[in-house]
């Protein structure tokens, strides 16, 4: 017989989303860089599954592409959970083991909880379902369960009366079925209820009639909300940021003010990383030991080595790649670029395709111009080289080894290695020009006032 423990999992994602008044499928809006479908899946993976199954609608052809992996079930009409469960029944044919159910816009739902509504299947439970008691049930579906705490049916809001409604404990939505009853259960599936479609929850009262066990595993509310509007989008956003900053506080980060830093989930931190107030860390962010991230930076797929400092008020782009010991200072922006182990950019400039080599100082107001209208072309500033200030680097070209650039220059050609390099105009002096320009100036302005007050004003 094949091991009980074994688990598949079907992520319902077939909700068109219509409140979130959007194009995007509600499941593919993004939560802290990832989609809202992306943290669902990612729970689940948890549980290492032997099946995943993804139930989509007809009009949502991206889906697909983004659970690699995973097989598709498509819902053509979308008449429920229950039937949506069905659609996904081809993909589970000769598994033996439990099938976890969850929602694709649940993004705070944890592999811990649905490890425990997997654990609750067994030869006498054929259902588990999540339970929760929300500050406001609202109108979450109510668990009625009997003196023995085993759960006899689920009420949907919408078909419950008043004595159900007074109850605290709904339904969190998480299910988890034995999967050789799962279709038995199905089957007897009917839409006769308010809103005319096959409800998922309608499998513990049909368990029930069979004889079979059904659990509540009770857990935190947070866990189940849903996103249906931008608002619930928002609240989600917040309670995820708030996981966030508690595990990167846990793994040693300072975060010098967490309610102002927001953090997206694939960052990864080295020791003694420091955040500083009104930061923003995009996607696909790495800090190094001893990273310090100063005040009103943002950035975006960039690797920040050890020692390196950032900001205030900087931008790291993707593809940005800062060396152990580099400083990234304010207002400057990098993108797709490499700045070396040591070297310096400290103000006002923006390297953009671009490789700094160790050591090098890039002054104030420096830019690499990387693009022509049409291509964009690679700017090479060798090692210990100094780029002086509002110097602009026409690409393609390279600055070699300890090469220097004067200031105010505009490099379109190589600078050999060691080489001095500058194209300012000759500095020419006219002796006395300037007080002979304030006298005519002054008396210019005299002389305006003079026909402005003959002429009345």
């Amino acid at each position: 017989m094949a091991d009980r423990r074994a688990t598949a999992c079907v992520v319902l994602a077939a909700g068109k989303g219509t409140r979130m008044v959007s194009d995007t499928p509600k499941v593919l809006h993004r939560l802290a860089g990832q989609t809202l479908l992306g943290h669902v899946l990612a729970a689940v993976g948890e549980l290492v599954p032997q099946r995943t199954v993804v139930v989509v609608s007809p009009d949502m052809a991206e889906l697909p592409g983004l659970a690699p992996g995973h097989a598709i079930a498509v819902q053509p009409d979308r008449r429920g959970t229950g039937d949506a469960v069905r659609r996904a029944a081809a993909h589970l044919e000769g598994f033996d083991g439990t099938v976890v159910v969850v929602f694709g816009d649940t993004p705070l739902v944890t592999a811990g909880t649905l490890a425990r509504l997997a654990g609750c299947i067994d030869a006498d439970t054929a259902v588990a379902v999540f339970g929760m008691r929300p500050d406001d049930p609202g109108r979450y579906g109510r668990l009625v369960v009997d003196t023995a705490s085993r759960l006899e049916r689920i009420v949907e809001f919408a078909d419950a009366g008043e004595a159900e409604r007074a109850l605290t404990l709904c339904n969190g939505g998480f299910m988890a079925f034995d999967a050789a009853r799962l279709p038995e259960l199905l089957d007897a599936l009917d839409d006769g209820n308010a809103q005319g479609e096959f409800y998922l929850t309608d499998t513990v009262a049909a368990a029930r009639a069979r004889g079979w066990g059904c659990a509540v595993v009770e857990g935190d509310a947070v866990e189940a909300l849903g996103v249906n509007t931008r608002a619930d989008l928002a609240l989600v956003g917040r309670h995820h940021q708030e996981r966030l900053r508690t595990a990167a506080l846990a793994a040693g980060v300072t975060l010098v003010d967490p309610a102002t830093t927001y953090l997206s989930a694939d960052t990864t931190y080295g020791r003694d990383v420091v955040i500083e107030p009104m930061v923003v860390i995009g996607p696909g962010v790495a800090l190094g030991d001893r990273a310090h991230v100063l005040s009103f930076s943002h950035l975006e797929g960039a690797a920040v080595d050890a020692d390196v400092s950032v900001g205030p008020f900087a931008r790291l782009r993707p593809g940005a790649h800062l060396a152990a010991g580099a400083k990234v200072g304010n207002f400057v922006e990098v993108k797709n670029a490499e700045v070396g182990a040591g070297a310096k950019v400290s103000h006002l400039s923006y390297i953009g395709d671009a490789d700094i080599g160790a050591r090098a100082n890039i002054g104030a107001g420096t830019i690499t111009c990387n693009y022509d209208g049409f291509l964009k072309y690679r700017t090479v500033v060798g090692e210990d080289a100094f780029i002086g200030s509002n110097t602009a680097l026409v690409a393609p070209v390279t600055v070699g080894d300890r090469a220097m650039v004067g200031a105010g220059s505009t490099i379109a050609r190589p600078v050999a290695a060691d080489a001095m390099a500058m194209t300012r105009a000759p500095q020419t002096e006219r002796e006395g020009w300037a007080a002979k320009f304030r006298r005519v100036m002054s008396g210019e302005k005299a002389r305006r006032a003079a026909r402005k007050a003959t002429n009345g004003g």
